[in-house]
Order: structure tokens, then sequence, then C-alpha cells
């Protein structure tokens, strides 16, 4: 594959949202938020496209999701397994969760060898996020530059609980630096996160954070499997259920090591997401406002 490939990444769980929020409707035609990222990316050039799943979705995807993506894309699968680890290594006792992104993504490392976009399935970017990743994969002949499409905070919280979001350092429309918050509050336009669950630190809602749309070159996937061991030694004795491997961490590691550079491009899309249940009815209301302005059909594909 060295024509730009999407990566989705929809094995995820969906615990707070309290069910299979990747297959709930957004508007009356019964188009998911993943048919809106597929649409536009269509739109911006990618044909080419693998959904990171559990294996024991694949029928069940396959037939929500995958049988239509394949008039348009080809289409591929691959499984984010929890066995799927370094030599050496075993799933600790009791261990559900997913390893992360970072281990979601390097699950495509047998699949993918050329520049590959990331998003995730139950996250709206916006039409212009989509031609930006494609233009700047498209392009691009560096394999140590990457890119990474930045979005203003106050346009990717919710009001119903808390998000996960990489703030980032940006100098010169360079990344310089990628930090992961966990626990992110929405305080009017601008947000505040905490870390203990007690202490909290404003950020303005200007700041750019990362929605996990990133454009790499295949040198990202060695990169993934190579740091992999290395978090598994560290983390797994000290949090051995919950612990994440997580993309944005492995992309600081290597700005900060000078192996590696990231592009920042930025966006003035509003982020639109099911993080909470309570989110469905805002998200439903913004996909009718934007095809009563024209920006979609009612039927996306017509």
């Amino acid at each position: 594959m060295h024509e730009p490939t999407l990566m989705i990444m929809a094995a995820g769980m969906g615990s707070r949202f309290g069910g299979p929020k990747q297959l709930t409707p957004v508007d009356p035609q019964g188009h998911l938020i993943i048919d809106f990222s597929l649409y536009d990316a269509w739109q911006a050039g990618f044909w080419q496209v693998v959904f990171i799943i559990k294996k024991e979705m694949e029928e069940t995807f396959e037939t929500h999701i995958g049988r239509r993506a394949r008039e348009h894309f080809q289409v591929h699968y691959v499984y984010q397994e929890l066995t799927d680890l370094p030599e050496g290594f075993t799933v600790p006792e009791g261990r559900v969760k997913p390893w992360g992104t970072g281990h979601a993504i390097v699950s495509c490392r047998h699949m993918v060898d050329g520049p590959f976009a990331v998003i995730n399935a139950d996250d709206f970017y916006g039409p212009s996020a989509f031609t930006a990743i494609y233009d700047f994969l498209a392009a691009n002949k560096d394999p140590h530059l990457y890119a990474m499409v930045g979005y203003r905070l106050r346009n990717t919280v919710t009001e119903h609980g808390s998000v996960a979001r990489g703030i980032c350092q940006v100098e010169d429309g360079m990344l310089k630096g990628i930090t992961e918050r966990t626990k992110i509050f929405q305080r009017g336009r601008d947000a505040a996160y905490t870390e203990d669950g007690e202490t909290f630190v404003d950020i303005s809602g200007d700041t750019l954070v990362s929605m996990n749309l990133w454009g790499f070159s295949a040198d990202m996937l060695r990169e993934l499997w190579d740091r992999f061991p290395g978090f598994l030694e560290k983390n797994v004795p000290v949090n051995p259920l919950k612990c994440e491997f997580f993309l944005p961490s492995v992309v600081d590691e290597q700005i900060q090591a000078g192996t590696a550079g990231v592009r920042v491009l930025p966006c003035e899309e509003t982020w639109h997401g099911v993080t909470y249940r309570e989110d469905l009815e805002g998200v439903c209301q913004s996909i009718a406002d934007m095809k009563a302005r024209g920006i979609y059909k009612e039927e996306l594909w017509g």
C-alpha cells in the first residue's frame, strides 16, 4: 500500500458512552459518524482504508460499515489483539482493556508499507481536515517528517464530562512537544485538566490539541514496535490492567530525540463525538445544521 492509506481505530470498547457508539446513527438516514469521515476522506482522495477492530466485531462491523465502504474503498481489517505482544511478554492476568492507540496502529505493521493517516472511528473531523492530511501525505517525500491536524481545544470538549487530548506545543508551524491529558473539562470557552481529581490547571481554549488525526510515513510502524517493549517493561508492573501505549507519547519521544519532525496543519473545524451518551443529541443537531447549510447531502453518496 504505497498510496496514502486511511487507518480507522475502531476497537475501543465505548465504555463511557455505554454501548457500541461506532454503530449509533446520527441522522434520520441512518448515517454513523464514521460514514461522514469516510465520505470526507474519499472526497479528499483516499481510496484505501484499514479498519482496526476487535476480531469478534468483524461480522457486525462488516454489516453496518464495511459493506457500504467497499463500494468506494479498498477495505481491509486488522485485529487489535491483547496477545499481539513482543516476544517474551504476556497479557497480565485479568487484563481486558486494549493496549491503546499506539498498539492499535502497530497492529497494522504487516498490512501497511506506505504513508498513512490515522483517525478515531467515533470522532467527526470535518472535510478540510481530511484534505489537509491527504495533500500532505501525497506530497511528502521525507520519511522522518510527519503531520498532525491541530484543533482548537475549545472546539473539542464536551459539557457532559472529561475528554482526553494531546496538548501541543507549536513553534514555527512544527510540533515541539505533546502531553497527553486524560481528564480535560470544559470551562466556558476555555478548559481545565486534572491529574488527581482535586487540583485543576486552566488551559486556554485557543490551545492546539491532537484529535488523533495524524499523517505518518511507514517508518512510524517500526518506531512503535521498537518502543513497545520499553513501555511494557516500565508500565505493566505498576498498572497491569489499565496502562495504555499512547500514540502521541511515541511521537513526542521522537521529537525530543530529534529523530522526527511533525508539521502542524491548523484546523478550525469543530469536533463532534459521542464520548458520553448525553453528547448524542448535540451531534445529531450539528449534523442537521451542516446539511441545512449544504455541507453534506441528505444521502451522503447520492
